[in-house]
């Protein structure tokens, strides 16, 4: 029996550094909603209910980015681990936890980005399994990612 070790990518240092992350880790888990916390700069606690409705509401952001992935912002970060990761481990497995593990859009840019798996709430599952089948129809390769509603493998901590 061997394991996997995992690490959790939640701030962008360990995004822009995932090349030198990669040498230690079998898998990268994007924690997403602390991803989006810290991209942005501002706590879910104090956004939602305040400001953030209003910012969505003006069209200043197009989505709540702790509902739908920001793809400009946390997706390109996302992008960027997964592709330093991957050249300095092509086997890394990669994946998101988290509520947008649970959401289409979300799913739609995680297969897009070659992910390997989402993991999200267990009432979510069976949304997030139809919705990777959707992106695997709409987009073809790579593979629709996993679902799981727990971590797939050992991880620094959980989100």
């Amino acid at each position: 029996f061997s394991y996997r070790i995992g690490t959790m990518i939640e701030v962008p240092r360990a995004a822009v550094t995932a090349g030198d992350i990669a040498q230690h880790a079998d898998v990268f888990s994007f924690g997403t909603n602390d991803l989006t916390q810290m991209t942005f700069g501002y706590s879910r606690d104090d956004a939602e209910g305040k400001f953030l409705t209003h910012y969505v509401e003006t069209k200043l952001l197009p989505d709540n980015p702790f509902q739908v992935l920001d793809r400009d912002g946390v997706g390109t970060l996302i992008e960027w681990a997964v592709e330093r990761g991957r050249a300095v481990k092509p086997q890394l497995k990669t994946g998101i936890c988290g509520e947008h593990g649970g959401d289409k859009q979300s799913i739609f840019f995680c297969h897009g980005a070659g992910l390997d798996y989402v993991s999200c709430s267990p009432y979510r599952v069976p949304l997030a399994r139809i919705a990777a089948a959707q992106a695997q129809l709409a987009l073809g390769s790579p593979a629709a990612p996993e679902t799981t509603s727990e971590e797939p493998v050992t991880s620094g901590r959980s989100a």
